[in-house]
């Protein structure tokens, strides 16, 4: 019976796998796209079908669908296994010795978040205080499906209530800490961070929860909600003493954990995504109830920044799936500096940014919903550009006919104009700001070459450890790295390779070559796992490779002379090192050897130069 993984391996196809986190077009028998692992501009990652492995030639990462996961997602193999087993409907039978060396710290608090997000949903539905938080969403036009779909939730205002609850299922303290759902106080006293609070399960990218954001949620008499009569779970009303906590925010997060980092989760992603790539677009917006009614309105390609400003990590993120960006929120062009930040990152990026602004100014994407989702849908569906963004806000409100109106708007305009890397957009729009300011143009170009920028950072992370360059391999590993290419390709070119240059490759590599060279339609036979994977990786690039036969065989050759002329040296250095350490130690019989096997090599190495 095959193993969970090769069982995996058969029902989870790379492709399908790998089009879920970024878009993948088709290039002759392979797949290719650009590289989530690094910065680049021409798309080096490759995916082939036929052997179920990836490669980028750029960074050098490479792997199957285990290390895909491994690297995107930043988690440890035994995460991965768990993701791709959930995707292919593989049962990790448990309890094994495997599955329990499996269980790694992140499963136990996956395992907690599912179990609190259970605990809020039930308490929304058991609880006095949940009811009337369900009263409220329903009166803010959130539908009876959506509340269910989203896993909308209570925490009632108890201390303990959620602690006591995960306790009991078996889970510590220092669990129930380190998943984000507790505190200790100065004294060790163990409480629960979210209370009297409608709660919204934050999910990562394959919809598992990972955090929560909490709203403040008051009764109608004003002060906070508190727990009825014959709660479940044994939930008793809260009581501050002993804790001496401060007042609470109206909202609150998660902090950050194993497997939360606001900096990096966009709130919806993991239900947009499928949207996003099919529109083409990802609307982002603020708050969890604007993605919800969103959502609920029709309009699915939507995130939400969870209150925080555009970083490069979801930035990164949203390029998997799409380079165009509405934001589908109000912005202080004169001072909103952090979401002014996460434009300018987001331009930095490559991304087409436009901006959707409903008829009611002063209210958020839900409350526009709520009032008439048409106008919602109007608004995204007719999105302005961020530089008619800008424009519209610089003019609003300034005197364009009056010196300081002129000098206002040209200070706002200026910065995001100097951003354009293209010279005939960022022409194009000085231009439109020379006419509707009544102002020379080259007047305007002065004052642009004045305009300092703060430099961002467009290179956005990615993936376990971060975004990396493009990795430098040693010469001698391209050189037999382009050798085994063209030979796979071209089995003749592999004749040229002669004994003498045989010693220049490691051992997978001779296999490989002798396998070309002696087998006819060679395809690894006989190498064992390692060799299998470098062969598979030189298969990979050799399909991609544009070389035709008559230059790889031109290739080979000078490749061939260079490396033989390099071991030639070498074995001179080594040689004639020996023969300086005989001749100081006075061993006459060895010296003499070493003589005639140091003038056997420098005339082989002369004749090598003839013959080139």
């Amino acid at each position: 019976m095959d193993s969970p993984i090769e069982e995996i391996k058969g029902r989870v196809d790379i492709i399908e796998l790998v089009s879920q986190y970024i878009k993948l077009r088709k290039t002759g028998a392979n797949y290719s796209a650009l590289c989530p692992f690094h910065s680049e501009k021409s798309g080096s990652f490759f995916v082939s079908p036929a052997r179920q492995m990836w490669k980028c030639f750029g960074c050098g990462k490479h792997g199957d669908i285990f290390t895909f996961v491994q690297e995107i997602e930043g988690v440890e193999f035994g995460d991965a296994l768990r993701i791709l087993a959930a995707k292919a409907g593989v049962e990790l039978k448990r309890p094994t010795r495997e599955a329990v060396e499996l269980k790694t710290e992140r499963q136990r608090l996956y395992e907690a978040c599912e179990l609190a997000a259970k605990f809020y949903e039930k308490q929304l539905e058991g609880s006095l205080a949940g009811r009337e938080a369900k009263k409220y969403l329903l009166g803010r036009a959130l539908s009876l499906e959506s509340i269910a779909s989203w896993r909308i939730g209570w925490a009632p205002a108890s201390w303990q209530g959620l602690h006591d609850f995960l306790a009991a299922e078996g889970f510590v303290d220092s669990e129930i800490i380190s998943a984000g759902l507790a505190a200790a106080s100065a004294g060790g006293r163990v409480y629960d961070r979210f209370r009297g609070r409608i709660m919204f399960p934050i999910s990562d990218f394959n919809s598992q929860v990972v955090g929560f954001g909490g709203r403040i949620f008051e009764s109608e008499d004003g002060g906070p909600a508190k727990n009825g009569p014959g709660e479940p779970f044994g939930v008793k009303p809260a009581s501050a003493q002993g804790y001496g906590l401060a007042k609470e925010p109206k909202y609150l997060n998660t902090s950050n954990t194993l497997l939360y980092d606001k900096s990096r989760i966009l709130y919806g992603l993991d239900r947009a995504k499928v949207d996003i790539r099919k529109q083409n677009a990802c609307i982002l917006v603020e708050g969890y109830t604007d993605v919800i009614m969103s959502t609920q309105a029709g309009v699915k390609n939507v995130v939400a920044s969870s209150g925080t400003a555009l970083t490069p990590f979801q930035l990164a993120v949203v390029k998997r799936f799409t380079d165009n960006l509405v934001l589908g929120y109000d912005m202080d062009l004169a001072g909103d500096t952090a979401n002014a930040r996460g434009i300018e990152l987001a331009l930095a990026a490559g991304f087409n940014v436009s901006v959707a602004r409903p008829p009611y100014e002063d209210k958020d994407p839900a409350d526009v919903i709520a009032a008439d989702p048409e106008d919602w849908r109007k608004a995204v569906a007719g999105a302005k550009t961020i530089m008619e963004f800008y424009f519209e806000r610089a003019f609003s409100g300034r005197d364009a006919a009056a010196p300081r109106g002129k000098k206002e708007i040209a200070a706002l305009l200026l910065p995001p104009i100097k951003r354009i890397a293209n010279a005939i957009e960022q022409s194009f729009w000085l231009q439109k700001l020379a006419g509707r300011l009544g102002a020379r143009e080259e007047d305007l170009r002065l004052e642009l070459k004045k305009v300092k920028l703060n430099e961002y950072n467009a290179n956005t992370p990615a993936g376990k450890g971060g975004q990396i360059g493009v990795q430098v391999k040693p010469w001698n590993e391209r050189l037999e790295n382009r050798l085994l290419v063209l030979t796979v390709k071209f089995p003749k070119t592999a004749g040229l390779i002669d004994e003498a240059a045989r010693d220049f490759f490691s051992g997978p590599a001779r296999q490989i070559i002798d396998g070309v060279k002696t087998v006819e339609n060679y395809s690894g036979q006989g190498l064992d796992a390692e060799g299998r994977e470098y062969y598979d990786l030189i298969f990979l690039e050799a399909e991609r490779d544009g070389t035709d036969e008559r230059a790889a065989a031109e290739e080979v050759g000078f490749h061939v002379s260079r490396v033989k002329k390099n071991l030639f040296k070498d074995s001179l250095a080594r040689v004639s090192s020996r023969l300086l350490e005989a001749e100081k130690n006075g061993d006459a019989e060895n010296a003499r050897r070493l003589r005639e096997e140091f003038n056997h090599l420098s005339k082989s190495a002369a004749a090598e130069d003839a013959a080139a």
